[in-house]
C-alpha cells in the first residue's frame, strides 16, 4: 500500500486503530495510582499519542522517505508503550487486554508498512 493513495490519514486503518489504542491507554492510566501521575501515566499517554500523531504527520510528508521516517517513529513509540505495559503488569497494576491486542495489531501494521519500503 502506498501512503499517497489514501486521501487522508484518517482513512488509514492503522491510524484508526492507533486512535482506539490512545482511548484505551487513557482508560488504563486513569486507574493507576496517583503517585504514578508524573511517571508511568505521563509516559504511557505520551507514547500512545505519539503513534497516531506520527502516522498522521508521516502521511502528510511530501516524500516516501519522510513518510517512512515518521512511520518508524510511530513504530518505536509502539515498542516504548509495549515496555510500559509490561512494567505495569509486573507491578501488578491492572491493564487492558484490548489495549494490549490493539497495540500488537498496530505495531504489526507499522512493521509491515516500514518493511515494504525496503
Amino acid at each position: 500500500m502506498k501512503l499517497e493513495q489514501v486521501q487522508s490519514h484518517k482513512d488509514l486503518i492503522v491510524w484508526q486503530k492507533a486512535i482506539d489504542l490512545v482511548e484505551d491507554i487513557y482508560e488504563v492510566t486513569a486507574k493507576l495510582p496517583s503517585d504514578e501521575r508524573y511517571g508511568l501515566v505521563s509516559q504511557m499517554r505520551r507514547a500512545a499519542v505519539s503513534i497516531p500523531s506520527n502516522i498522521a504527520e508521516g502521511h502528510r510528508r511530501s516524500s516516501n522517505k519522510d513518510s517512512l521516517r515518521f512511520m518508524n517513529i510511530a513504530y518505536a513509540s509502539g515498542a516504548e508503550l509495549e515496555t510500559h505495559i509490561e512494567i505495569i503488569k509486573r507491578l501488578k497494576y491492572r491493564t487492558s487486554e484490548n489495549a494490549e491486542s490493539l497495540l500488537e495489531e498496530v505495531v504489526k501494521m507499522l512493521n509491515k508498512i516500514c518493511s515494504k519500503a525496503f
